[in-house]
């Protein structure tokens, strides 16, 4: 149909981890979002076809799985997507609607024959339940659209009101303090976690899985190094912090040049790094343009490396170096190094060497 319509098309096929633990649905919807957000550029409007009948399924889903408003909202009409936006426009209007129009306009599309398999929950809701519903009430679509809106409009409320709250206890590596969520109730700092963690993954925890994290991860013995894993990360403590710590790539082996103004992509969404005139953004990472007599590289691997960070005394080693700054270990490595040669030039947004201290270029590192 794409081709007969000279419109662009990509066919990407995904693998499921059924062995995870979570339904084939959820897995093949997370695998599909995942697929789509790839192809989403900034500025890009993704518009999906869900519908008010979609929307009442959903909803039903998520009572069965016991959720709370945040899962009763159910689909959003409009969602930020990777670097864009996702648009439901149908989100009002019913299945019979569309159908109805698609057969007035003699238009032609295709089925999907496990659209019919009642083994799966949507299905079963779809053929088996919603039928006997919608006959019962014809109107009970809307008013679950309804209570959706309800519960979106109560868990947006609750996050203009926590938002300032929650920006005041994260650091500048998004760990959240542990110290501030316990002097609320359990009830607020349940919705600070659920916040907290909505902000980086599209896979929020349980009502079990808050309290594991509050009991087996924040309150852990002070010398233990407590990792809650989850479906998408996993939870670690660093210091009086709790930490959101996605599936990584190793970059340990890559390396790339370092130019004057041309700004070094770096890898594995770890942003980019560049080296220009002094913008006053961190007079810090200020360098000495003189100083730079040979080629730069950009590389993540701190074994065996040291440095002399400007305006403290003597060198140590960058292992040492990260434990004074207070950089969680599973950071240490993803943390752009700038070498001349053999020699340590500057690290991330934490130091300029004093070799290399001076005033005439800045480094900017654009997380």
């Amino acid at each position: 149909m794409a081709n007969e319509e000279q419109i662009p098309f990509v066919a990407e096929y995904v693998l499921l981890d059924i062995e995870s633990g979570d339904s084939v649905e959820q897995l093949a919807r997370n695998a599909r979002y995942q697929a789509l957000t790839s192809h989403i550029h900034p500025g890009d409007v993704l518009l999906t076809g869900q519908h008010l009948d979609d929307q009442t399924e959903t909803f039903l889903l998520a009572l069965k799985r016991g959720s709370g408003p945040k899962g009763l909202s159910s689909m959003a009409q409009c969602a930020l997507l990777g670097h864009g936006k996702l648009l439901r426009p149908l989100l009002d209007v019913t299945r019979n609607d569309i159908e109805h129009f698609a057969h007035t306009q003699q238009l032609a599309w295709l089925e999907d024959d496990s659209n019919q398999d009642t083994r799966f929950d949507r299905n079963f809701l779809r053929h088996q339940v919603l039928p006997v519903i919608n006959e019962r009430w014809p109107s009970f679509n809307k008013a679950v659209r309804r209570s959706a809106r309800l519960c979106a409009k109560q868990e947006q409320l609750l996050a203009e009101l926590l938002k300032p709250e929650l920006e005041a206890c994260l650091n500048s590596y998004q760990g959240i303090e542990i110290d501030v969520l316990s002097r609320g109730s359990e009830l607020k700092r349940d919705q600070l976690l659920r916040m907290w963690l909505e902000a980086q993954t599209s896979v929020l925890p349980s009502e079990a899985q808050l309290q594991q994290i509050w009991h087996d991860v924040a309150l852990a013995q002070p010398d233990a190094n407590p990792n809650l894993v989850l479906a998408s990360g996993s939870i670690r403590r660093f210091k009086s912090h709790l930490y959101w710590v996605a599936p990584q790539q190793d970059v340990t082996q890559w390396s790339k040049p370092l130019t004057m103004e041309a700004p070094t992509l770096l890898p594995d969404g770890l942003g980019e790094l560049t080296l220009g005139n002094r913008s006053g953004r961190n007079s810090l990472m200020t360098l000495s343009r003189a100083a730079l007599t040979e080629s730069l590289m950009v590389m993540f691997e701190p074994e065996g490396l040291s440095a002399h960070p400007y305006g403290r005394v003597g060198s140590r080693k960058l292992k040492k170096l990260f434990q004074e700054y207070q950089i969680p270990s599973w950071q240490r490595r993803r943390i752009p190094i700038v070498m001349m040669g053999e020699k340590v030039v500057a690290v991330g947004n934490l130091f300029v060497d004093k070799e290399f201290y001076g005033s005439d270029c800045e480094l900017v590192w654009d997380k």
